[in-house]
């Protein structure tokens, strides 16, 4: 996984959401819901130029074929939509890329880059798994590419309801040796924690975990862990490492996954 270069300075979800500190961070996560249901208002000028450049961004940084889909309904149109209570879905965003091992946690990442930049500019998203048809998507799928999931997004009818997550105890590891005398994580990791808890995962499982290590060189670093799941581990684990990296990240940039 790369992380989010220092230089990155043209990525508009660098200037919208990377930037903020802890508070407005922790305050943006919080109040990203899911939401499935929209009006028929378009995404149009500023707010699409913001999304496309940082498409193209996230494209170039990881060799990805994302697509904004625009007024595309009939890829929400299907019995597993109405059963996944979409309503009125006309835009998504389709994480296409080349066939490979890292191709689930890289659309998990980027994507989660596309949901909260989205929030910031003030629309909604719900990550879609199963529950659409690829086959009434207008996204371009290249002949070694695969179209792993998208993302529904557009202005909400509402703004959707906060999901139950895990302690924080039950997603991480830090062994004794690396807590202070007083029995507390460092403050970068609680912080990246803190964020990680936060992030949208299929089913609400949480099947991830962070573990904090110090190698030879005494960099501080961290492991992040797909654990076994039901569906979509893989994602959720790159979604949950952009929540951690962001945190982390807020109180200090000494760290490195491993």
């Amino acid at each position: 996984m790369t992380r989010i270069p220092d230089n990155a300075a043209a990525s508009p979800f660098e200037a919208c959401v990377a930037s903020l500190g802890y508070q407005e961070l922790v305050g943006l996560m919080k109040s990203r819901h899911s939401v499935r249901s929209f009006d028929d208002r378009p995404i149009e000028g500023e707010t699409l130029a913001e999304l496309e450049h940082e498409i193209d961004w996230c494209n170039a940084q990881a060799g990805l074929s994302i697509q904004l889909v625009r007024d595309n309904p009939e890829a929400f149109d299907g019995a597993l939509a109405k059963y996944g209570s979409f309503r009125n879905v006309r835009n998504h965003f389709a994480l296409v890329g080349l066939k490979g091992a890292s191709l689930d946690e890289h659309c998990g990442y980027y994507g989660e880059r596309l949901v909260l930049l989205s929030h910031s500019l003030g629309l909604n998203t719900c990550w879609v798994a199963l529950t659409f048809r690829k086959g009434g998507s207008a996204a371009q799928v290249g002949e070694h590419e695969k179209f792993a999931l998208c993302i529904a997004v557009g202005y909400g009818t509402d703004q959707g309801r906060a999901h139950k997550v895990k302690p924080v105890e039950q997603l991480c590891r830090v062994s004794k040796p690396l807590r202070s005398d007083s029995g507390e994580i460092p403050s970068w990791f609680a912080a990246g924690m803190d964020a990680a808890q936060l992030a949208p995962t299929a089913m609400n499982q949480q099947r991830f975990r962070f573990e904090l290590e110090t190698p030879a060189d005494h960099t501080p670093s961290v492991r992040a862990i797909a654990l076994p799941a039901l569906s979509c581990g893989k994602i959720d684990l790159g979604i949950a490492k952009l929540h951690f990296e962001l945190g982390a990240n807020t109180v200090s940039r000494d760290w490195r996954y491993v």
